[in-house]
């Protein structure tokens, strides 16, 4: 075992408190990933311990945060994702919301909660998780396709510790493409955590007084999908594109974050 991994505290520690509602979600969520995933996590222990992090994931499949939540549980930490305000309703929404989930709204008055949410979390201490492409990617290989610019000025406007995140693997048990759901036990799922990414920079001329400009947002969300994407290809052991797949082009997708600049 290394230093680093000595020196971390006991996870159920890191954990605390798990509220209720929290509690039920693990429930559900930890025994289902383990049936339907064989997960395989690499450099998880970059997640630090204790403090605001902002996990910046690729998007293949609307199982993906079953997936993600495990590798932020085992690592001791509670993820805190953002999710359509859709999920929210009823009595499952309350539970969500319980859990400290947050709810992206769209086309209201309330439409950058959210993102004030998010930030909010990250300031408190908590880890975030988000997918910037809004939705499972449309790319037919399965590479990222261009992202929104929300998690730039999440990452900009907050002095959380971002780490980029490739996942690889949950797509084989739902394809969002064909819409079928190829029912298997022990699907193997890969994460790979990279290193912190160095905004510091970029940080710097926002509180200068720089503009969240479009140009700064979308600097700054090309520069963390990037890094995604050559994640990727290392898990996959593929050479990634050089460009990002195009959205498609007139609509939102589900899950767009609000209030973004493309």
């Amino acid at each position: 075992m290394s230093q680093v991994e000595q020196a971390r505290p006991p996870r159920w520690r890191t954990r605390r408190p798990v509220p209720p509602a929290l509690g039920l979600c693990v429930a559900v969520v930890y025994p289902v990933a383990s049936l339907v995933f064989r997960l395989r996590y690499r450099h998880a222990d970059r997640i630090p311990p204790t403090g605001g992090v902002l996990l910046v994931a690729n998007h293949v499949s609307v199982l993906d945060p079953l997936a993600c939540a495990r590798l932020v549980w085992d690592s001791g930490r509670v993820p805190h994702f953002l999710a359509k305000d859709t999920v929210f309703a009823g009595l499952a929404g309350t539970i969500l919301r319980a859990a400290g989930q947050i709810p992206v709204s769209r086309g209201s008055s309330a439409a950058s909660s959210s993102v004030h949410a998010a930030k909010a979390a990250l300031d408190a201490g908590d880890v975030v998780v988000i997918y910037p492409e809004g939705s499972v990617t449309r790319d037919p290989d399965w590479w990222p396709m261009q992202a929104r610019s929300g998690v730039a000025r999440l990452a900009l406007t907050t002095d959380a510790l971002v780490l980029p995140v490739a996942q690889w693997g949950p797509q084989r048990v739902h394809d969002y493409h064909t819409k079928r759901l190829h029912l298997r036990l022990r699907a193997p799922v890969d994460h790979l955590v990279g290193e912190p990414i160095d905004l510091s920079e970029q940080r710097a001329r926002v509180r200068a007084g720089a503009p969240l400009s479009g140009e700064l947002l979308r600097e700054v969300t090309d520069l963390l999908m990037t890094r995604v994407r050559d994640q990727l290809g290392e898990l996959r052991g593929e050479r990634p594109p050089a460009q990002f797949h195009p959205r498609p082009a007139g609509r939102a997708l589900p899950g767009d974050l609000p209030g973004n600049a493309a």
